[in-house]
């Protein structure tokens, strides 16, 4: 059970991160890498200087990060530590908790490449921060 100061922190919105054979991974406020692109090719028409084709290329996903969260520090340890010698990807889900809606993103083949443990201040009064950046090749929505 996350502490009070989490559980009144995530009243407004919070992410679930959900790996199949490890379940709730971790409670997390933070979000980034929910994207996805195409990389862009110019080509230059042979003859007419005024008009350049644009095409799209291949798909581009970047790491999803969270943060400012709690962990399962043991699942996640042992998870990241499977990467070392061999990536374990898995299938996993981020479900976006905001107020009465969710919004839940499936991610392919992913696997965590960082983890930062908690960053502390003496002097402030936030939360012990952790970071997980975790590689996929791919997201849809749910």
């Amino acid at each position: 059970m996350p502490p009070t100061s989490l559980q009144n922190a995530t009243s407004r919105h919070s992410f679930i991160l959900k790996i199949p054979d490890i379940d709730t991974i971790g409670l997390f406020l933070h979000c980034s890498g929910l994207e996805i692109g195409f990389d862009m090719y110019e080509y230059h028409e042979g003859g007419n200087n005024d008009f350049v084709h644009r095409l799209p290329g291949a798909v581009q996903y970047p790491n999803l990060v969270l943060s400012r969260g709690m962990t399962n520090e043991d699942a996640l340890y042992k998870w990241f530590w499977a990467t070392h010698t061999k990536a374990e990807t898995k299938e996993i889900t981020l479900t976006l908790q905001y107020g009465q809606t969710n919004r839940t993103w499936t991610f392919a083949d992913a696997f965590p490449i960082k983890w930062t443990g908690p960053q502390l201040d003496a002097h402030a009064s936030d939360l012990a921060t952790e970071t997980l950046e975790i590689a996929h090749s791919g997201l849809k929505m749910a």
